[in-house]
């Protein structure tokens, strides 16, 4: 079945039985380097997710399994996204996956929104952390985010035609002849697409989550005031779900008000919304009022670009792509050619990827210890370079330094 690769003799895959994990003592995950400096940072979070595992449970531990994508994948298949890559993952339900390049003018628009598309994994959880990390917010306390970003529909969907094209041309036509829209000549033209199917599944998702997480706060950001039939209607279908499918959770904030005397009772989560353009001017000046974030797949990428931002930046930014069962766990952070090969890059954020990977599969201790272990690493100022510019006389650590200091810190705090 698989051309290249062959699954580990060793150790068991994830199964699914009546609609939950099972996961072995020795479960096969898989992982991708990526391109760039993901050989570097993804080496890192392994070699600390191994060791809190073994730190935490002893007796358990990660069989890893290498598959390929990206300019690896060109070397050994000559293609950037093989289908073994995709099966594969679908074997072993969960991988770690570090940045991707796409190469211009070929093949895929984006690897890792193919990856999310052939996957259907689509949601995008974005935590945001402060862990004392130097922050240009002044309330960067109170940044304390979760993102949940569609991440399947939307512009992301890349229907779009070049203003030259025949294809642009005839849409131009049509639209001036059936429907009397009149578009300039020289316009490209796009297509922006939300579907009820799409954001019904990404609000479960979100709220799901924000009930087992004891969150207080989700919030649905939108453009519904100038986009009625797609944002707008992403607003809607979201408190359809809310209040028909999770109404001994939640309370709105219409509710709030009327019932509550403008304070949400005890056990309720307060499901609310934002236009998109407030929600970015809110989210620096009242953090606190936020918590839980849904929003249609580039809101979703714009609002974790400036809720991490408020935190420092995309360097300790994780995230984790999820289908019903299927997911992704990757750095927000692109590949920063840059920096390849030369051990400085921050390795933060694939570490704290990996350990929304074992939240996932239920390993849920050894996730804590390593986000306890990268907050206590930088109270003592170990941090690479991107982090240690910020701060006074303090030495940058490489890559892999960082990596052995933290497993040290795991040890120290266990």
């Amino acid at each position: 079945m698989f051309r290249y690769v062959k699954p580990p003799t060793e150790g068991e895959f994830i199964r699914i039985e009546n609609g939950r994990f099972v996961v072995p003592r020795n479960p096969i995950v898989a992982y991708i380097e990526g391109d760039g400096v993901g050989p570097e940072v993804v080496s890192a979070a392994r070699a600390v997710i191994d060791e809190a595992i073994d730190i935490v449970y002893g007796d358990r531990g990660i069989v890893w399994w290498e598959l390929y994508a990206g300019e690896k994948a060109v070397k050994i298949y000559g293609e950037l996204l093989p289908s073994d890559t995709i099966e594969g993952i679908k074997y072993t339900i969960v991988a770690l996956k570090g940045p991707l390049t796409t190469p211009i003018g070929t093949g895929h628009r984006s690897l890792n929104v193919a990856l999310r598309q052939l996957l259907d994994l689509y949601a995008n959880m974005r935590p945001v952390y402060f862990f004392g990390q130097p922050a240009p917010h002044r309330y960067a306390d109170y940044d304390n985010f979760v993102i949940f970003r569609e991440n399947t529909e939307d512009l992301y969907l890349g229907i779009e035609w070049r203003y030259d094209s025949e294809e642009a041309r005839k849409l131009r036509e049509f639209l001036r002849r059936e429907l009397g829209i009149v578009i300039r000549d020289d316009a490209g033209l796009g297509l922006k697409v939300i579907s009820r199917f799409a954001t019904e599944r990404i609000v479960r998702k979100a709220l799901r989550w924000a009930i087992e997480n004891r969150r207080r706060v989700v919030t649905v950001m939108h453009k519904g005031n100038i986009m009625k039939y797609t944002e707008g209607a992403f607003r809607e279908w979201a408190y359809e779900v809310a209040l028909k499918e999770f109404r001994d959770f939640i309370v709105t904030e219409e509710e709030v008000e009327k019932l509550y005397g403008g304070k949400v009772p005890e056990g309720k989560i307060l499901f609310n919304d934002r236009v998109a353009d407030n929600m970015f001017q809110q989210l620096v000046v009242r953090p606190w009022d936020y918590d839980v974030i849904i929003a249609p797949n580039v809101n979703g990428d714009y609002i974790s670009e400036l809720a991490n931002a408020l935190v420092g930046g995309v360097g300790i930014a994780p995230s984790l792509n999820m289908g019903d069962y299927i997911a992704i766990a990757e750095p927000v952070h692109g590949t920063a050619p840059k920096y390849a090969g030369k051990d400085i890059a921050n390795p933060m954020a694939a570490i704290l990827s990996g350990a929304l990977l074992l939240d996932y599969i239920g390993w849920k201790e050894a996730a804590e210890l390593i986000r306890k272990g990268i907050k206590e690493a930088i109270r003592q100022n170990k941090v690479t370079q991107d982090i240690a510019r910020h701060l006074q006389n303090v030495t940058p650590l490489k890559c892999s330094e960082f990596t052995k200091q933290l497993i040290e810190i795991l040890h120290s705090i266990k």
